[in-house]
């Protein structure tokens, strides 16, 4: 009897069980919901702020002269308050929520220490970042928002320059590939692809998650592949092979670059659009700041929301023309399709891996899994083993 991709596909995703999948589409859906209700919090949260005044009372305690410790200050300010207002939601959605659906165990104490560690690393990060942004409004006249594309790129490339190397290790452990079979297998995978052995890697995702997955962070000498706790125990030699052979698709095809590249240019079109509408979101919100004012940013960080939100889909898009790629990559050098199949199976448990097409390009990050599947099914008749 001849292979059929279509009916092994389904047998694949249907390996989950009845329930499982039903899980998978409502934790899913939840998901999708989730993005209004972050626009209307963010809503809230700027509202709350500027109604409270607490940035206009910051501003002229600085001074005029020392602007730019002035924008550091009330960026920063802004950034922490927003999150304390919003961590009941918070909680819900990034704790709570996980753990109803079975995707996290980790304790609400460790939760909440990792939120404030972040929480203060990122205060200082948008602080430094929107010192550059009212730096140009400043100094670049009337076409600053043209530079803002630039700041974006370098604060981005600095960001995933340090992220492995400073900020990932305060949240989770990571360690090189313990000496194994697994650890032979993947040094040639590597050796074969240009990737230095160092830079294999397996961390304590199980910290924070019950994903199973693996990724790949850092740029340069930082760059990295890293691989989950959950996925390096759960899987077998084969799908470990099949996932990590994605993850070095990612790195060889520098796919890092086209995300850096898009959310530069975005931020150039968001950085226009908010110079000619920035007043009547501010009046809208009761501020009467002007853009370049940083008392005006709870209104401008609504905007970058609502502008990520519309966005969207063409960031969604861009990312699943890379995982196509990533696994086109892992079938082409490690030709596992079968265990890449049973690896993203496992993915299907908190995506629901069977989507409509519109579902899938306005909300989806990964390509369904279906799809994937499949494609892997395809390459299996096309390339016996």
């Amino acid at each position: 009897m001849s292979f059929d991709p279509q009916a092994a596909t389904a047998a694949y995703i249907d390996s989950l069980g009845a329930d499982a999948l039903a899980k998978a589409a409502a934790y899913t859906t939840g998901g999708h919901w989730l993005l209004l209700w972050n626009l209307l919090v963010s809503a809230l949260v700027a509202w709350l702020i500027v109604r409270s005044g607490i940035l206009d009372r910051i501003s002229p305690k600085l001074g005029a002269r020392r602007f730019n410790l002035k924008a550091f200050v009330i960026a920063a300010t802004y950034f922490l308050v927003a999150n304390l207002i919003s961590l009941p939601w918070s909680l819900y959605e990034e704790w709570w929520r996980e753990l109803s659906y079975g995707r996290t165990s980790q304790p609400i104490g460790d939760f909440l220490g990792q939120a404030a560690l972040s929480v203060a690393i990122f205060a200082v990060l948008i602080g430094l970042f929107f010192v550059g942004v009212y730096a140009l409004m400043r100094r670049a006249g009337r076409f600053w928002w043209v530079w803002s594309g630039g700041l974006t790129a370098v604060a981005l490339s600095i960001f995933l320059l340090a992220g492995p190397v400073f900020i990932e290790p305060l949240f989770n452990d990571y360690e090189p590939v313990p000496a194994g079979d697994v650890r032979d297998a993947l040094v040639v995978m590597a050796k074969q692809a240009g990737v230095p052995e160092d830079r294999l890697f397996v961390y304590d995702g199980s910290r924070q998650s019950n994903n199973f997955t693996a990724n790949v962070s850092g740029i340069a000498g930082s760059a990295r592949i890293a691989i989950s706790d959950i996925a390096f125990k759960g899987a077998s030699l084969d799908e470990v092979k099949a996932v990590t052979g994605h993850e070095i698709g990612h790195y060889v095809l520098g796919h890092v670059w086209r995300t850096v590249i898009l959310l530069s240019v975005l931020s150039v079109l968001f950085f226009f659009v908010a110079d000619r509408t920035f007043p009547w979101f501010a009046r809208a919100f009761g501020s009467s700041a002007s853009i370049g004012d940083p008392t005006g940013l709870p209104v401008l960080v609504f905007m970058v929301s609502l502008f990520l939100l519309f966005a969207q889909p063409l960031l969604n898009g861009t990312i699943r023309k890379g995982e196509n790629e990533a696994d086109q990559y892992s079938l082409e050098t490690v030709n596992l399709p079968d265990a890449l199949a049973t690896a993203l199976v496992k993915t299907a448990e908190y995506r629901n891996p069977r989507p409509d097409k519109l579902e899938e390009v306005l909300f989806y990050t990964h390509p369904s899994v279906e799809r994937r599947v499949r494609r892997a099914m395809d390459w299996k008749v096309s390339h016996p083993q």
